[in-house]
């Protein structure tokens, strides 16, 4: 809204060529098949009723309606949830067939896709206990309003901690994986000293009695996302990186290593801004809209 009436390219001054506008629209000015709420949290419960009583599917990227469970919600933001309508959480890879006849879409957060994505598979075969995620993020994930943890002299040449058991996407990481198995999830968030970009690290403990070798993870692996068309499983031992899947909207996922102790160790890359959110953003309104998967989203990341 601040920027009302300017030129899109004077806030993003890689997009130009264009004549966009920003523009500040009542919901009944709009004429839309799709609407993106990007709001902060707390917002678009305010507004998502208005728009889908214009007729139009919502795509949310706020974290509003995200959880099964309101009580869940109001404990995790400190806001009142005061909306009783449910999204479909949209992550294609487990729930497409939802997606494909959402009318409310709650796009997951940014380190709930990369840890999800890293242990989806093994709670779905029910062979984790206990999943201990730890990712690394670019700097961008915390917006773009200045402030002294994202100051550089403060992340150079630094990492940095934070919420370290506390972080509002764990009980999302545990509702998702949650509901096939009884894993139990930890997750603690670095902030490090690059731009865009989620690695994690999922320190898998597995059930009693699991007798798998690595060969076997992975090819659980291979299974469960065979025809997926944003997943990159990698072999023989290759590691993730941040600098392959930057600026697209895959998620590489790779490592498969189990140690002398029983910890199975799964790591996950993705780009924050696009697979863990506008770029997911996108491929769930290809799936309700019945296009191309792939469609606006088919290039990949920009190494080196």
């Amino acid at each position: 809204r601040q920027f009302e009436g300017t030129p899109v390219h004077k806030v993003h001054p890689h997009i130009r060529g264009t004549d966009l506008v920003f523009r500040n629209k009542k919901p009944s000015e709009l004429d839309a098949d799709i609407i993106f709420t990007a709001t902060p949290h707390g917002a678009s419960m305010k507004i998502v009723p208005d728009l889908l009583d214009t007729g139009a599917k919502v795509i949310d990227l706020s974290g509003d309606y995200r959880f099964n469970d309101i009580d869940v919600y109001e404990k995790w933001y400190g806001i009142e949830h005061t909306s009783d309508l449910k999204g479909v959480f949209g992550l294609p890879e487990i729930h497409r067939e939802e997606i494909k006849n959402a009318t409310l879409l709650a796009n997951p957060g940014c380190f709930v896709t990369g840890a999800i994505l890293s242990g989806y598979p093994l709670s779905k075969a029910k062979l984790a206990d206990r999943m201990i995620f730890d990712s690394k993020t670019g700097v961008s994930g915390a917006g773009v309003n200045p402030a002294a943890t994202t100051h550089y002299p403060n992340i150079g040449d630094n990492v940095n901690p934070y919420k370290v058991t506390q972080h509002r996407h764990m009980p999302e990481i545990q509702q998702e994986l949650g509901a096939f198995s009884d894993v139990k999830v930890s997750f603690t968030p670095h902030l490090v000293p690059v731009i865009r970009g989620i690695l994690t690290t999922n320190h898998c403990f597995l059930v009693d009695g699991a007798d798998v070798s690595s060969e076997d993870v992975l090819n659980i692996y291979k299974e469960t996302y065979k025809g997926e068309p944003f997943i990159q499983i990698l072999e023989d031992g290759e590691i993730p990186r941040l600098s392959s899947v930057r600026g697209s909207n895959y998620a590489q996922i790779g490592c498969f290593e189990i140690d002398e102790t029983g910890r199975l160790v799964i790591i996950s890359a993705i780009d924050n801004l696009v697979k863990g959110a506008s770029g997911q953003a996108v491929h769930n309104m290809n799936i309700m809209c019945g296009f191309d998967e792939k469609t606006g989203l088919d290039f990949f990341g920009m190494h080196p």
